[in-house]
């Protein structure tokens, strides 16, 4: 084979596997790329119900029943005779008045007597029993007076004369203090500090040769 025919075989092949190559690129194109990976998810657990104490049982409140009512056995009591008997006389406050009675558990008989403002005495003579009921007697002693009112004279209750109305007086209160002003001092002046000039630089003095000696 010459040259040219090895050079030609050469280039076919190149263009033959550059051919191979794109049709596989777009193959691999077309074809979609994996999904990521993802785990299952957990199996669904559903939360648990609160706790809820089971209800206490239930006891109605007993139904209240009074007590039977009993009354008492009433017996019917006998009367029984008594007596009693009293007289007040005070000549300080003027007060006069008694009583008296007496009863043999049938039959009651008494009197009660009381001075009156007119200055009578009035005595009731009674008796009381289960068959005539209460029968009195009313009497008078002495004769009715009516004596003419004439009104005792009573100053007046002392009361002294008010005291002279006073102001209060005014709360204290101290002047004030005045505090003296304060003296005016002006402001320090100040000076712009020195300049200062650089230190003079000094030449060494000139060396002298001394003079030549002529012979």
């Amino acid at each position: 084979m010459c040259r040219k025919a090895l050079v030609y075989i050469e280039i076919n092949f190149l263009f033959q596997l550059f051919i191979v190559a794109a049709v596989l690129a777009v193959a691999a194109a077309d074809k979609p790329a994996p999904a990521p990976y993802r785990p299952a998810p957990a199996p669904y657990k559903p939360a648990p119900a609160p706790y809820k104490p089971a209800p206490a049982p239930y006891h109605p409140a007993p139904a209240y029943k009074p007590a039977p009512y009993h009354p008492e056995p009433q017996y019917k009591e006998e009367a029984k005779p008594y007596a009693f008997d009293y007289a007040v006389n005070d000549h300080y406050t003027g007060a006069e008045f008694a009583r008296n009675e007496n009863s043999d558990g049938k039959q009651t008989t008494g009197y009660y007597k009381v001075a009156l403002p007119d200055g009578r005495i009035q005595t009731v003579t009674y008796t009381a029993d289960h068959y005539g009921g209460y029968n009195a007697e009313v009497t008078y002693e002495g004769e009715a007076q009516y004596p003419e009112y004439k009104p005792e004279y009573k100053p007046a209750p002392y009361k002294p004369a008010p005291a002279p109305y006073r102001p209060a007086p005014a709360p204290y209160k101290p002047a004030p203090t005045y505090k003296p002003a304060p003296t005016y001092k002006p402001a320090p002046t100040y000076k712009p500090a020195p300049t200062y000039k650089p230190a003079p630089t000094y030449e060494p003095a000139p060396t002298y040769k001394p003079t030549p000696a002529y012979n």
